[in-house]
C-alpha cells in the first residue's frame, strides 16, 4: 500500500494561522532543526501542510490542550504556593 499523507482538518489550520497571525511580523521563530521562520514563512507551511506547518501545528495544538486541561494553570498554582 502506498503512504498515505496525513491531511490537516481546515478547522484546525484556521485556528493555527489565526494564532500564528497575531505574531509579530518581524520576529522570527525557531522550530527546532528546521530552522528559524517568520510568521508569515510558518503560516505558509501551515497553509501547505508541509513537514514545517505540520511540526508547527502540532505544537500549537499540544500547547492549547495542555491549557484546556489546565496543566499550566495548576503549574502556575502550585509554583506560587507557599507554605506556612
Amino acid at each position: 500500500m502506498g503512504k498515505r499523507k496525513k491531511k490537516i482538518k481546515k478547522e484546525v489550520k484556521d485556528l493555527i494561522i489565526a494564532r500564528l497571525e497575531v505574531l509579530s511580523p518581524n520576529k522570527k521563530i525557531s522550530i527546532g532543526s528546521s530552522g528559524e521562520f517568520t510568521r508569515d514563512e510558518l503560516i505558509s507551511h501551515v497553509e501547505n501542510e508541509d513537514d514545517v506547518g505540520k511540526k508547527i501545528t502540532k505544537i500549537e495544538m499540544e500547547y492549547l490542550r495542555a491549557v484546556k486541561e489546565g496543566d499550566f494553570y495548576e503549574q502556575s498554582i502550585s509554583n506560587n504556593q507557599t507554605e506556612v
